[in-house]
């Protein structure tokens, strides 16, 4: 299993007199089996975190490591395989592919990565556990929200990765839901030994957290 560190991270948008720091010479790490919140308002740089943290964005300055690896440092092509067999996201646009099941969605993880993916009998216990038996043969357009946000969680799980990135998973659901969630990943950290790291403003998960820290104006802190 995996580790992941982030240091001394540095991001900027913008040109001139509109450029903006919006991660300030940030740290972070967080070790397998570990479940662990970043909580911060909307605009303090949470998403931007994630994607940086996933190598879906390049900071400007600064190393995100993955165990040994410097994602930084690795081609487009390794940093692909990387987050292939590495790393799951769990994104607020669920990106459900809109021609394809619920069931299909996952048979395409098994073409995309043919091997090392959840057991089914582990599999169908995280389907039970999300309540997604019942819309299994159903396509994104007639879901909703909260269904489209449980099954998009399940297909970042079937993928079985050591690290999972999970921007506002809960968003779309009610207190129900959240703890069933809250509790699933939290499982996954302690059973599984997976890294977990949910980006959020959804204090309802603290409970479910090993570490909590908050991201304000850029700045990262331990809560």
């Amino acid at each position: 299993m995996e580790n992941i560190t982030l240091r001394n991270i540095n991001k900027y948008f913008g040109q001139d007199i509109s450029r903006v720091h919006v991660l300030k010479d940030l740290s972070f790490s967080a070790d397998p089996g570990e479940m662990v919140l970043i909580l911060g308002p909307s605009g303090s740089g949470k998403s931007t975190f994630l994607t940086i943290a996933g190598g879906l964005q390049t900071p400007d300055s600064g190393s995100v490591f993955i165990g040994n690896e410097d994602l930084t440092k690795l081609s487009n092509k390794k940093k692909e395989e990387l987050r292939l067999n590495k790393i799951g996201f769990i994104l607020q646009a669920y990106n459900l592919v809109p021609y394809l099941t619920v069931k299909q969605q996952f048979d395409l993880v098994d073409r995309v990565k043919k091997t090392a993916n959840m057991p089914r009998e582990e599999f169908n216990q995280v389907i039970q556990k999300l309540d997604i038996g019942p819309i299994l043969n159903k396509y994104p357009d007639t879901l909703s929200g909260g269904q489209k946000q449980r099954a998009a969680i399940a297909r970042s799980l079937y993928a079985n990765p050591d690290i999972i990135l999970a921007d506002e998973p809960t968003a779309s659901l009610d207190a129900k839901r959240v703890k069933e969630v809250g509790g699933l990943l939290q499982d996954l950290a302690h059973q599984y030994q997976k890294t977990i790291i949910v980006v959020t403003h959804d204090i309802r998960l603290n409970d479910f957290a090993d570490k909590i820290y908050h991201l304000d104006d850029g700045l990262l802190h331990l809560a």
